[in-house]
């Protein structure tokens, strides 16, 4: 069966399956290492990530037969789908001559490097050298590899203890082939440490900046909850857009068609990751691939549900995947926007303290009080 033929109920690692409307109610993530107390005396935006979660590192489509350079906190790394098909992750590094495997080339299951051809094996051992002499034998020097699991589109990588790595799973993206959505997806590069990214993502008092791209209005908080990884705010919020026309999307270019009513804002940030969901019409996601102190990357998902719509189950799946597929990304414009216009306020963000690392602002939204505490224990934890 095609991906796209899952219908009524998805569910993943760390999720709950989809509930009637396909919409999918989020749970908290399977905590990973014991809680640590918070480091008080460790800036905030100094922190080193929690190694030990599952990061995504790209997207399925941008691995094809090439090698791919990314790199996650501080650590180079080279992907590469060996002879089946199947991902491999091992240090950008080739331990000859200290250049970029990624410049080299794909052999068989084994990366080859682009300089004097010595070629590695998946497990980061030297599997050839092509001049290597009668009497000599392979190198023992080994690259460090890392585990990789390709899931919902994207490619999820382990940076910490591999022993680890099986007590947390993913955040998992069930959406993404779910034919009850429809996706659209950026990417975010920002100059600034990921706490600003994930705390902007989780102030919906923020929607002043954005203006008429703005989806919700109102929000107020209403409850939050909080532990060692995740947290939930629960906002009282308005809508601008319902989902329950065949022309409901005309909406986005069509500003006189939105019309304001009441649905719940619900944000959570599940260590290192964060989703959103806007009442049964929309479901937002922001996947996280820090490469530094001062410089995040990450992946926006928005999610429109056609929950709303019970005839098109009845629609033939041939028509159904071609309605997703056109359909796909058609919001992305918009995402784009709010993405612009966030950066730019990150960014200043992070110059302005690096100009004064001791100044701390007041903060009247309690979410982010909740959110700094969650990430100076997962922060302990990456120390």
């Amino acid at each position: 069966m095609d991906g796209l033929d899952r219908e009524a109920t998805v569910s993943a690692p760390g999720q709950p399956e989809a509930a009637g409307n396909g919409q999918v109610s989020p749970v908290p993530q399977v905590a990973l290492a014991p809680a640590k107390a918070p480091a008080p005396n460790l800036p905030l935006r100094q922190l080193a990530i929690n190694l030990n979660h599952w990061y995504v590192v790209a997207q399925g489509k941008e691995l094809g037969t090439q090698p791919l350079a990314v790199t996650l906190w501080h650590q180079p790394i080279v992907l590469y789908r060996d002879r089946a098909g199947s991902v491999v992750a091992v240090e950008d590094r080739c331990p000859h001559r200290q250049v970029k495997l990624s410049e080299g080339t794909v052999e068989g299951d084994n990366i080859a490097c682009a300089y004097h051809g010595w070629q590695f094996a998946p497990d980061g051992s030297c599997a050839h050298v092509p001049y290597l002499e009668p009497q000599q034998k392979l190198p023992t020097c080994a690259l460090r590899y890392y585990l990789v699991k390709e899931q919902d589109g994207f490619i999820w990588l382990f940076p910490g203890e591999a022993a680890l790595a099986e007590q947390v799973a993913p955040l998992g993206v069930p959406e993404w082939e779910h034919l009850n959505f429809i996706g659209s997806l950026t990417t975010i590069d920002v100059q600034a440490h990921y706490s600003f990214l994930i705390e902007n993502l989780m102030d919906m008092y923020h929607g002043h900046l954005h203006g008429g791209a703005q989806v919700w209005a109102n929000p107020v908080l209403a409850g939050l909850e909080a532990d060692d990884t995740h947290v939930h705010a629960h906002y009282d919020a308005e809508s601008y857009y319902r989902i329950d026309k065949i022309w409901s999307a005309t909406q986005l270019i069509i500003p006189a068609l939105r019309q304001l009513h009441p649905e719940p804002l619900d944000v959570y940030y599940y260590y290192p990751h964060w989703m959103s969901t806007l009442g049964d019409d929309f479901v937002i996601y922001c996947l996280l691939c820090p490469v530094s102190e001062t410089h995040t990357r990450a992946y926006l998902l928005h999610f429109t549900s056609l929950g709303r719509f019970p005839q098109l189950r009845k629609t033939p799946l041939a028509i159904r995947r071609f309605f997703k597929r056109s359909f796909t990304n058609s919001a992305s414009f918009v995402l784009r926007r709010l993405v612009r216009e966030d950066v730019l306020m990150l960014e200043q963000e992070q110059q302005a303290y690096a100009a004064h690392p001791t100044y701390r602002g007041p903060e009247l939204n309690r979410t982010l009080t909740a959110v700094q505490q969650l990430i100076r224990r997962q922060g302990a934890v990456g120390e």
